[in-house]
């Protein structure tokens, strides 16, 4: 199939209308929104609490960013899913085959994981 340069005018335009859209809600929010400042509002903030509490760089807990490294396997997993089910047909039994390797893989994956106790929270 060939391609000319007037089949991508339409990305372009979307494109253009996207960026387009961005710059200008950014700018006007900057022009038209509140500018007072003091001192109460220029205080860090994060989680609620306003006054720091130990030093970012001491020991913490890694659980959540194991949740986290978790989710992302469990939604590539997804990623990889939707086209073979998609061409599941198409794929026969050697497609079927492969997804099942796949997923044993991940499930074995999950298992390691539960009986590591990385998933509970309370530790």
């Amino acid at each position: 199939m060939q391609f000319n340069q007037t089949d991508f005018i339409p990305i372009l335009m979307q494109l253009g209308f996207a960026a387009g859209f961005v710059t200008i809600t950014i700018l006007i929010s900057g022009l038209l929104g509140p500018k007072r400042s003091s001192e109460n509002k220029d205080k860090n903030f994060e989680c609620g609490v306003s006054e720091q509490i130990g030093n970012a760089r001491s020991p913490f807990n890694v659980k959540y960013f194991l949740i986290a490294i978790l989710f992302v396997l469990f939604d590539v997993e997804v990623i990889f899913m939707y086209p073979w089910a998609v061409n599941f047909v198409e794929m026969g039994w050697e497609g079927f085959a492969k997804m099942g390797i796949f997923m044993f893989v991940i499930v074995v994956g999950l298992l390691y994981e539960y009986k590591r106790r990385g998933l509970e929270w309370d530790k």
